[in-house]
């Protein structure tokens, strides 16, 4: 029974030791402050969307979130969907002379879009 309870001990100082050690080494865990209203951390170009900006998003992970390969394949498969469409649309217009439209690239991406949704709220 002695023995037990020496083991016990021991098991306690050990997992106290170690969390104290984590503690120091990676911090307080300080919670960043929350995103502003109707905004989120993913960010896309307002318009213009390409492959390269579709394996640039990135996710928030979550507890019951997505399963992450399934998500990444969807945006590979989406990203080449975009670039096969964009391709035959310009060679349309080539072969129709038409120019092309003025894309207008914001670089505020998202959070643009996020900007005009809070604006059309009452």
């Amino acid at each position: 029974m002695t023995l037990v309870l020496l083991y016990l001990a021991v098991l306690v100082l050990v997992g106290i030791v170690l969390f104290a050690v984590g503690s120091v080494l990676f911090g307080r865990g300080e919670v960043l402050p929350p995103l502003p209203h109707a905004t989120t951390a993913t960010v896309l170009p307002a318009s213009g969307v390409t492959a390269a900006d579709i394996d640039a998003v990135k996710f928030t992970q979550t507890l019951r979130g997505y399963k992450t390969s399934e998500v990444d394949w969807v945006l590979d498969r989406l990203g080449q969907e975009l670039d096969v469409l964009r391709g035959e649309l310009d060679a349309v217009r080539a072969a129709h002379g038409l120019d092309e439209p003025a894309v207008e690239h914001t670089g505020d991406g998202a959070h643009a879009r996020s900007a005009d949704l809070a604006r059309d709220e009452p």
